[in-house]
């Protein structure tokens, strides 16, 4: 059973859009911007082969597969893509209920709660600038201990980003976390090697 439920008309409506497209093998790829939060917008983007992502959900519907982005999929629970047909003509409407609601809550796990964030709040911010940040480990002082990749690594505002954007997001939404660090973080002396 798939999160989200596609009508017949949403379906009959979407197959006629991607015959327009003129590509075999097209498809729709679903994905939530900042889920979880109360900027959450569910998207539909044509979706040609090969470009879903690997850990993409496939949804194969009657004339076209529906990829779902795997982030998004918790949000999509119970979400239903209608076509509804009036005298204007029609108007494709998504309904996600679970879109806006954290996945987590206060009793989750500090490091699901940590993740989510990072994937919900941070990382979209990062993308445009095609970096990612993950959480290696929190160590015995409430630290997060965060590795950046993609375009952040080696990259000199690195710094900025880590106490101004990611460690004051975190710390807003955690207020049991002591503060993040950066794995690379030169700072840290002690294993140095004089």
């Amino acid at each position: 059973m798939s999160a989200i439920t596609f009508t017949e008309s949403a379906q009959a409506y979407l197959a006629e859009l991607l015959e327009k497209q003129n590509t075999p093998g097209i498809g729709i790829r679903v994905f939530i911007t900042q889920p979880g939060t109360q900027y959450a917008e569910t998207c539909i983007a044509y979706c040609k082969p090969h470009e879903q992502k690997p850990e993409d959900t496939a949804l194969a519907l009657k004339d076209f597969t529906a990829w779902l982005d795997a982030v998004s999929v918790p949000f999509l629970e119970d979400a239903v893509v209608d076509y509804a047909t009036d005298r204007m003509g029609g108007q494709l409407t998504i309904k996600a209920p679970n879109a806006k609601v954290p996945m987590v809550n206060e009793d989750s796990p500090l490091p699901e709660r940590i993740n989510y964030y990072l994937q919900t709040e941070i990382n979209p911010g990062l993308a445009s600038h095609g970096g990612m940040v993950s959480l290696v480990d929190i160590d015995d002082e409430g630290v997060a201990i965060l590795r950046f990749g993609g375009g952040c690594q080696g990259c000199g505002m690195v710094d900025m980003t880590l106490k101004d954007g990611v460690e004051k997001t975190l710390m807003e939404r955690i207020p049991e976390l002591k503060g993040v660090r950066d794995v690379t973080d030169h700072s840290n002396k002690e294993n140095a090697y004089y």
